[in-house]
């Protein structure tokens, strides 16, 4: 054979097992939406539906945590909505775990001393350092309280007053429920054109992945937002680890090999933000790429040989592992290009291929995004399919971007924490 056609046979060979990930990925996803139609048809709108509400004298003690870092602009509404919660004042704790350089520690303390006087417990974390970030903020308030129940909200979310009402009970009567999850709404969906297609994107995660892998039992994360953890469980486990940019799914699966599971919620709602511009979101992808990533190196083998049936095995791991398809999208671009180069710049050889690759896409694509659109009321059909058009080549750029840092990511490269900017809406 000529070198020539090894050079072509590599090619084709390399873009065939890059397509083949991919399909895997996809595949996956398909059967969550299977699943959700499923259960949607069955009118199995929530898997924690019917959970009856407990009464005053029966609710446990709960602190909420808020992580902050210079966010001077939001962190007095962060404040406020978390007093405005509906829960007996004796047994609400609320922790703003700060550790911010600049004048949102000073803001903070006036809106503390304010809610402090109005009778509200709100306890102002300060660290000598940043050390852990996320991960050690919430393991430095855990060591001032011993309330049986965590709430985790991001600076810039915004609960409905029934929320710890709706979720507690969930949580409390399922003594194995290491958390539970609420399902995430976005202030500035209605923003822009990015704003619009994460909100898709995000609408898919919560209402197909997030709820239907509860439904079935599967491993699903802890979106570090929006959640109650249930003390023992983060305990049991040597409570939180800084390692990883993604704290909470490091967290989720270390509970979750230890006997406990997550419940969620998809009928309350917290309204929260999404970055506005495409460096900001491009720079929160990236930090969630490389903490899977990082997650996934210590975590693929305890999750092969966990004693659960094989399906929940791989559903676990394709989980963990679902940020490879940026490298594997990249790749066969590259290939593509390459193998038309090699063949005369024709592109007739790869048409089958590409095809395929179409269905494919336009399958997983639509399939993940239409029904929690439709199921939400968003808007038009035809808003939705002038945003959902978008998602594919959106996608195509956060690859071919992200890509090499998740490589490096892989090769033992350390990243540290940016934060992803918000304001008040």
């Amino acid at each position: 054979m000529t070198v020539h056609g090894l050079l072509v046979g590599l090619i084709d060979l390399v873009l065939t097992l890059c397509f083949l990930g991919m399909a895997v990925i996809g595949g996956t996803f398909l059967v969550l939406v299977a699943r959700f139609l499923y259960d949607e048809a069955r009118g199995k709108e929530d898997p924690s539906a019917g959970t009856p509400p407990l009464a005053d004298a029966d609710l446990p003690h709960v602190v909420l945590q808020i992580p902050v870092f210079n966010e001077p602009r939001v962190v007095e509404g962060a404040l406020r909505a978390a007093c405005a919660i509906d829960y007996p004042r004796d047994r609400f704790h609320v922790q703003l775990l700060d550790d911010s350089t600049d004048e949102t520690t000073d803001r903070a303390a006036e809106i503390i001393a304010e809610l402090r006087a109005a009778g509200n417990d709100v306890v102002h974390v300060r660290r000598e350092d940043r050390s852990g970030f996320k991960a050690g903020a919430c393991a430095a308030g855990l060591e001032l309280s011993d309330a049986p129940f965590v709430a985790m909200l991001d600076v810039d979310f915004r609960p409905p007053s029934d929320w710890l009402r709706k979720a507690v009970p969930v949580i409390v009567a399922d003594p194995k429920a290491g958390f539970v999850q609420a399902r995430c709404e976005f202030a500035n969906y209605e923003k822009n054109w990015l704003t619009r297609v994460q909100g898709l994107v995000l609408d898919a995660h919560f209402m197909i992945e997030q709820r239907t892998r509860a439904s079935l039992r599967w491993l699903f994360q802890f979106n570090g937002t929006g959640g109650i953890w249930r003390r023992a469980a983060i305990d049991s486990v040597g409570g939180w680890l800084d390692y990883s940019l993604t704290e909470d799914l490091d967290l989720t699966i270390r509970t979750a090999l230890a006997g406990w599971h997550g419940r969620f919620i998809s009928s309350v709602a917290i309204p929260g933000q999404m970055p506005e511009g495409m460096r900001d979101w491009r720079r929160q992808q990236r930090r969630w790429s490389n903490g899977f990533v990082q997650v996934a190196q210590r975590t693929v083998g305890p999750l092969w040989r966990a004693p659960w049936p094989l399906v929940e095995r791989l559903s676990a791991i394709v989980l963990v592992m679902h940020q490879v398809f940026f490298p594997l999208c990249a790749t066969m671009i590259v290939c593509l290009i390459l193998g038309a180069v090699v063949r005369g710049f024709s592109v007739a050889p790869y048409l089958p291929l590409l095809v395929i690759c179409f269905v494919v896409v336009t399958a997983v694509v639509v399939g993940m995004t239409l029904p929690p659109y439709l199921v939400l009321r968003r808007g038009t059909i035809w808003r939705y399919l002038a945003t959902m058009a978008m998602v594919p080549p959106l996608f195509i750029y956060l690859a071919v971007a992200n890509a090499p840092k998740i490589i490096q990511t892989a090769r033992g490269r350390q990243e540290q924490f940016k934060r992803t900017p918000k304001k008040e809406h």
